[in-house]
């Protein structure tokens, strides 16, 4: 089971192992305070995507799959299929920093982890 929580909402039993899937770290946000078990920046999108997206949810659709598109060129297919192995062990949390809830990286992730093709 794959769940999405904002990183800055506090940490529960039933989050299971609490991935982080953003580029940079959260703003005033302690690492002892996240409880993370692991970072998975390489997931994130670039740079250059991340700030051209803007979380303007009218490039929404454009950014999943020009970030879909990031996924499978640069080679992050293993990491990929890793953590949905993992997600087929017990849940898994993905954490982001983003106050749009539905227009964000984990969103797109999420997707992707919970087709069947990977892993």
């Amino acid at each position: 089971m794959v769940r999405l929580k904002r990183i800055y909402d506090e940490p529960a039993a039933q989050d299971g192992v609490r991935v982080l899937v953003d580029r940079l770290w959260p703003r005033g946000l302690s690492k002892e305070k996240a409880h993370l078990d692991r970072w998975e920046k390489e997931l994130a999108p670039s740079d250059e995507l991340r700030r051209w997206f803007g979380h303007d949810p009218e490039k929404w659709q454009e950014f999943r799959e020009r970030y879909r598109l990031e996924l499978e060129g640069a080679g992050e297919g293993a990491r990929l299929k890793e953590l949905a192995r993992l997600c087929a062990r017990g849940t898994v949390t993905l954490l982001y920093a983003a106050k749009d809830e539905e227009h964000n990286n984990a969103v797109v992730l999420k997707e992707l982890l919970e087709d069947s093709s990977i892993g």
